[in-house]
């Protein structure tokens, strides 16, 4: 299904009141001082990958540009500022006409990072843009943390699908979130209906343990679900006694059952075992699904087993132990005055505890070697060199405040496979491990 993120109107009136406070309340002390027109440039990275991590995986951008598009003070939104007295008259006098006119460049969704790449940058005058900070790191950090672990996953399953299921185990507006970046990171469908009607990912489910403890037996659970959902349906065989389980559904649905789902157990063994039940019964073509607090790990250990598909929850909607990407928003550049004319000069953070960061409007680009592996992830500033001109990373995603870079879901979750394809073989170990591309910095100031 080739569905686009087509913009539909969030959960609540505007996204302007995602953000922190003290975005508005440096919006309005820039205003008096008479710097908050001064053109400013901002950048999203992360100084790390979390433990162990080779790569990241940029997801959420496509909700970026609707988060942007929805950031709006309208009379309730600047009715709650006056009450509270977060921001004088002056200040609210402004927001009450805000409208991002800047510019966003990005890597596309679906790429890989590195620690330093320039993920994102977002151009237009100071008060524009420091104001989107806060909207622009909860989605990049939430959806790039699920995406990553998703991506993990789905290599450890090869062919095999996955499908998310976490909906129950985490915020409900974050699990359609999850959901969406699950589906950017290599998960086939959804268990949850509001991501399948907001962004259009296939979804799947058929019953739980309660329906089978509805039923006076568990030849009736089977019976009323195959005669509601016919025979390719999916069958839960570990309420009781699986291999009795097994025969009762072959008997009811016949060797044309779809599948059956396995929640609990040694599931290498289990699953060994009920593919020869079930090929002994004549079930030859009857799929066996494997759920119960799988991670990429878990799945990786069942590689050799007779599974089909797998079902994850938790460990998915929490970034399997890593849920932020420690994702940042930095102003890289400045203007030396308000005339649209002045020059950017570059400016940076120094302080000590590894919280530094590097001045100057970046580029980026990826190295490749002879055989067209990725060997090195380049940023600088300055001149793209010649040789990483066609390599480049960014894309324009926002031109003076207009949305350029909208993308159906199939496309960004078939660039990130392809991406990850491009990637040295290490790039997929589960194996702790440093980075699988080295950050490169060129043509950087000195003094930066």
């Amino acid at each position: 299904m080739n569905t686009a993120d087509l913009g539909l109107p969030v959960d609540v009136p505007s996204t302007a009141l995602f953000t922190d406070q003290y975005e508005l309340t440096m919006l309005q002390a820039a205003l008096k001082a008479g710097t908050a027109e001064r053109r400013s440039v901002f950048e999203v990275f992360t100084r790390r990958l979390p433990e162990g991590r080779r790569y990241g995986v940029v997801a959420g951008t496509g909700r970026v540009l609707d988060a942007v598009e929805n950031f709006r003070f309208d009379a309730g939104v600047l009715g709650f500022l006056r009450e509270r007295e977060i921001v004088d008259e002056t200040t609210l006098d402004w927001l009450a006409g805000y409208r991002f006119t800047g510019d966003v460049l990005g890597y596309p969704e679906g790429e890989v990072y590195f620690p330093g790449s320039p993920i994102m940058r977002v151009e237009g005058s100071f008060a524009e843009c420091v104001l989107l900070e806060t909207v622009i790191l909860s989605i990049l950090n939430h959806d790039s943390a699920i995406a990553a672990a998703a991506s993990r996953m789905s290599s450890a399953a090869g062919t095999r699908p996955l499908i998310e299921m976490g909906a129950r185990r985490t915020h409900e507006l974050s699990a359609v979130a999850a959901a969406r970046a699950a589906y950017v990171g290599g998960f086939a469908t959804t268990s949850d209906l509001a991501a399948g009607f907001r962004y259009g990912i296939p979804t799947v489910g058929t019953s739980a343990h309660a329906f089978t403890l509805l039923h006076d037996t568990e030849r009736d659970a089977f019976r009323a679900q195959v005669d509601a959902l016919g025979r390719g349906t999916t069958l839960l065989v570990d309420t009781y006694d699986v291999a009795e389980a097994v025969r009762t559904a072959v008997e009811v649905a016949g060797p044309e059952l779809g599948a059956v789902r396995i929640d609990s157990g040694d599931l290498l063994l289990v699953a060994h075992r009920v593919r020869q039940q079930l090929d002994e019964l004549g079930a030859t073509d009857t799929k066996i699904v494997v759920t119960s607090d799988l991670d990429e790990y878990a799945i990786a250990s069942l590689a050799a087993a007779p599974v089909d598909a797998y079902g994850v929850g938790t460990q998915l909607v929490t970034g399997s132990g890593h849920p932020t990407a420690s994702m940042v928003y930095k102003l890289v550049a400045r203007a030396e005055s308000d005339d649209p004319r002045a020059p950017l000069v570059p400016v940076a953070k120094k302080s000590s505890g590894g919280k530094t960061s590097i001045g100057g409007r970046k580029w980026a680009a990826r190295r490749l070697d002879e055989d067209g592996v990725a060997e090195a992830e380049v940023v600088g500033t300055g001149p793209v060199p010649a040789e990483l001109a066609g390599r480049q990373l960014q894309v324009e995603l926002i031109r003076g405040g207009e949305v350029l870079a909208r993308e159906p879901l199939d496309v960004v979750r078939d660039r990130h496979i392809a991406v990850r394809a491009g990637l040295p073989l290490s790039a997929t170990q589960l194996s702790r491990g440093e980075p699988v591309l080295p950050t490169e910095y060129v043509q950087v100031p000195s003094g930066n």
